[in-house]
């Protein structure tokens, strides 16, 4: 294995560790119920300890990966691609969302789902960056991006929490397959490694 198949694999280990997504895609989904004013969310007695839930299973999460799967150090490179998607992403939402559909004067105020989109946008941008994109990532982080696209939406940036329950609950099957990948590449009974990036045959 060469230099760049070891640094491949080192982000693959790093960057696929779909449980941690699984459990942002949860967190979005309860931030929409609470928006929302659902029961029992709307309460900070049941919203903050479900909080806490989830970073609990955060940490369980990385003590399941470390103990079966390893660390490892990024290459300098990876790391950087992680930073350059990090300040893209962080201001694509914001921005991208004001901009696509929002009551903001500077606004096209599109009768799109600007959150759905720019958090599409966002995962395909930070997977094609660091590890590449597999199939499952331009399928169902493209379907949340292309759901979000059609015209069928409220204007004013009012449907925003609609792209928090599409984008959670894209990020809970994304996660889980990333997941799944990782297992298959590096867990104890992995077999040759398929290539399973996108286009691929």
């Amino acid at each position: 294995m060469d230099r760049k198949d070891v640094d491949t694999a080192v982000a693959e280990n790093t960057h696929l560790r779909g449980l941690f997504v699984v459990v942002g895609g949860v967190l979005a989904i309860l931030s929409a119920l609470r928006n929302d004013q659902r029961w029992p969310f709307v309460s900070d007695w049941v919203f903050v300890p479900a909080v806490a839930v989830l970073a609990l299973a955060a940490w369980a999460a990385s003590r399941y990966y470390n103990r079966h799967f390893g660390r490892a150090t990024p290459s300098r490179g990876y790391e950087w691609r992680m930073v350059l998607a990090l300040v893209v992403a962080v201001p694509a939402v914001i921005i991208g969302s004001l901009f696509l559909s929002s009551r903001a004067s500077w606004s096209l105020d599109l009768p799109v789902n600007a959150t759905a989109i720019s958090l599409g946008l966002v995962l395909l941008i930070s997977f094609a960056a660091t590890v590449g994109l597999r199939r499952h990532h331009v399928v169902i982080y493209g379907a949340l991006l292309l759901v979000g696209a059609i015209p069928v939406w409220e204007r004013g940036g009012m449907s925003g929490n609609a792209g928090l329950y599409l984008a959670g609950a894209a990020a809970i099957l994304g996660g889980l397959l990333d997941h799944r990948v990782l297992v298959r590449r590096f867990g104890p009974r992995a077999s040759e490694p398929e290539d399973d990036r996108a286009g691929a045959h």
